[in-house]
């Protein structure tokens, strides 16, 4: 994924069925899609999540079949909202290790400048939405991302798409021991991404049950 996207959250795609899973008995993890540092997120925070964006899509896409072509043309919903998630604590900790600080006023300015980019505070929800799957209730924590990621890239004298930046992060990653559940697949610090992986953290379950994300 291009960097400067993955700045920008780019959250794409559908929930994509998965096998039920159940712990394992020595599982250290119960319920968690992911843990980053002493923070778990569940897998019931990230189904919210990405309830959240199918909801507001829904909203924005009335008319059945053109809704049922944006679920089509946006498989990895659950993945990429994870890897947002876990994305956006690897942020706040290396702006944190930089002493990096975001403001309302900080916010505020990024969001009037965004507005007079696209024309106004509706079309700035609308394009969110569209472009970087954030629903309009999350617009004001993705636009502090936003600027946090900006004060973190000037603080180190560089920018958001150059390797100083994300060497940052990934040195953030690092301290942070990000362990992702394997059905959304592992956490390349290196790289700063998800990548597809299996370790025994839970084991599947074939047959009947209800299906996950």
């Amino acid at each position: 994924m291009h960097r400067r996207r993955r700045t920008a959250l780019l959250l794409t795609a559908a929930i994509a069925a998965a096998p039920l899973l159940t712990a394992c008995g020595n599982d250290a993890h119960p319920g968690a899609a992911a843990v980053v540092g002493d923070q778990r997120i569940t897998v019931a925070q990230l189904e919210s999540r990405v309830n959240e964006v199918r909801a507001a899509q829904r909203e924005a896409v009335p008319d059945q079949a053109q809704y049922a072509r944006v679920v089509a043309g946006t498989a990895g919903l659950t993945r990429d909202t994870l890897h947002g998630m876990v994305l956006d604590r690897v942020l706040h900790r290396a702006a944190e290790d930089a002493g990096v600080t975001v403001t309302r006023r900080d916010v505020q300015e990024l969001r009037a400048q965004l507005e007079g980019q696209v024309g106004g505070a509706k079309a700035l929800e609308t394009a969110w939405l569209q472009q970087y799957g954030v629903p309009p209730q999350r617009l004001e924590d993705n636009l502090r991302l936003q600027a946090e990621a900006q004060k973190l890239a000037a603080a180190l004298g560089t920018r958001t798409d150059q390797p100083a930046f994300w060497a940052a992060l990934s040195k953030a990653s690092k301290e942070l021991g990000v362990e992702l559940n394997p059905r959304y697949g592992s956490w390349d610090a290196q790289k700063v991404g998800r990548v597809n992986g299996k370790t025994p953290w839970v084991r599947e379950v074939t047959g009947g049950g209800q299906q996950g994300a």
